[in-house]
């Protein structure tokens, strides 16, 4: 618990912790109105597609005019400013920058971005899931190879959630599951970017305040987000993922112990290894559309097993939010705060050279998955659009069936007609496996594919 403390001596010595953000949207934006005051930390470049958008950012959040006046990166390092720019490439290559954090959302940028960031000595907070998911298991291995650190980033769930398990694991409890809450109906497999706020239940005030992203939010409502977030737990935790991935069932945060054991114990989760736990995320709503009260929408939690008398014993005389049979009980976190909270990241990542989070598995994926009936010829448009949302899936029935990555179903077109619900594969779509988030990702399945895979084979 040394962060605040260690991040203070860097500011009395004057040697600054120096960061660069790759994108100026809603998460980056929280964790830069943060950033402005925290000792410690100076913002050395902020990279976007649209500088004047950037700079429109910094000032709705508060910044001062002259904090971002720099004229380049010499002129932000010598007077302790942030330059801002549309060229990623020189901002990974400055002088003097500790640590990238990359938040496009972006696949195929997220991974061009950290293997630059890698081959040039920066250690990476991956705030772009999306990349995680399609090959982060080998970006954190040629981080650490590199002797530098790939992180998933605080404040988002994953990390969050990633902690609980290291948590139960470092006090010797087994973990049976892991996840988050969320705002789910079946139906909401089919939201849209025009459904999505009434799907969510923002209203069109909140949006225009908040400056949201409908196609954004809308891969919070139709289950992609989750599948890509449980995803990133799954591999970098071990965790392994349900053989028919999320079922979304409706929970309280007290009542998650009851509804998130196995199967076998009258729960809802099917574990494929019953000494290795899962992952699920809980709905806020009952099928019925009806709030859960207590729910934990924007909160994370983990439920552990008692395997001694004495510990079942314990959950019942101290109330650890347990089952009824006292066997299982849960630790919940009710919300979580998004970028707000990423400067954990960047002070673990620079001061202790540790991950909030890192992946150390291919466990699990997410496969790109039709929202409606498509025809040949058809152009997909990836998380959050009109055509498709992301199931998480076992990687080895990934792998064994060609299934097509959802980071992967941006801008490419179907070679034959889909049906609604049908999980899509790499030979129904016309890929470019030339291009580098290609080649990445199968350079990851051949490196992480597990023994038992006929893709490994």
């Amino acid at each position: 618990m040394n962060l605040s403390r260690m991040l203070s001596a860097r500011e009395a010595e004057g040697r600054p912790v120096r960061v660069g953000i790759i994108g100026a949207g809603k998460f980056g934006a929280m964790y830069l109105s943060q950033a402005r005051l925290t000792q410690g930390i100076h913002i050395l470049g902020v990279a976007d597609l649209n500088p004047a958008r950037a700079r429109d950012q910094l000032a709705h959040i508060g910044w001062e005019p002259e904090r971002f006046a720099a004229t380049s990166f010499d002129d932000a390092r010598a007077h302790r400013s942030t330059f801002v720019t549309d060229n990623a490439d020189a901002l990974i290559a400055a002088d003097g920058l500790d640590v990238l954090i990359e938040a496009t959302g972006d696949p195929a940028a997220g991974i061009r971005h950290c293997l630059q960031a890698i081959e040039h000595g920066r250690h990476v907070i991956m705030v772009n899931v999306e990349a995680d998911v399609v090959a982060g298991p080998l970006l954190a291995a040629k981080a650490e190879a590199a002797g530098l650190v790939y992180s998933l980033a605080w404040g988002d769930q994953p990390a969050l959630i990633a902690e609980h398990v290291d948590w139960a694991r470092a006090a010797g409890f087994k973990v049976v599951c892991a996840g988050k809450g969320t705002r789910y109906l079946p139906h909401y497999h089919a939201s849209t970017p025009e459904t999505v706020w009434d799907n969510f239940g923002f209203s069109r005030e909140m949006v225009e305040r908040g400056r949201m992203n409908p196609k954004m939010f809308n891969s919070f409502v139709d289950g992609t987000k989750s599948g890509i977030e449980m995803t990133a737990v799954c591999n970098a935790t071990g965790l392994l993922p349900q053989p028919d991935g999320l079922l979304f069932p409706p929970s309280s945060g007290a009542g998650v112990a009851e509804v998130c054991k196995p199967v076998t114990a009258g729960g809802v989760v099917t574990l494929t290894d019953p000494a290795i736990g899962t992952t699920e995320v809980i709905s806020s709503l009952d099928r019925d559309g009806n709030e859960v009260p207590g729910h934990i929408q924007f909160g994370t939690y983990v439920v552990i097993e008692a395997e001694t008398d004495y510990a079942t014993f314990c959950f019942e005389e101290y109330k650890m939010l347990p089952d009824s049979s006292y066997k299982y009980a849960a630790l919940y976190r009710p919300i979580h705060m998004i970028g707000l909270e990423l400067g954990i990241s960047v002070a673990s990542v620079a001061l202790r050279g540790e991950p909030t989070g890192s992946p150390v598995a291919f466990h699990s994926d997410v496969v790109a998955t039709a929202k409606k009936d498509m025809a040949a010829g058809d152009l997909l448009d990836g998380e959050g659009g009109y055509c498709v949302w992301g199931k998480q899936t076992p990687a080895d029935a990934s792998l064994s069936e060609g299934y097509l990555p959802l980071g992967l179903a941006h801008n490419v077109k179907l070679t034959r007609p889909i049906k609604q619900g049908e999980k899509l594969r790499w030979t129904d779509v016309v890929i470019d496996e030339t291009s580098q988030a290609v080649k990445i990702r199968r350079e990851m399945e051949a490196r992480f594919a597990r023994p038992n895979s006929r893709a490994a084979e």
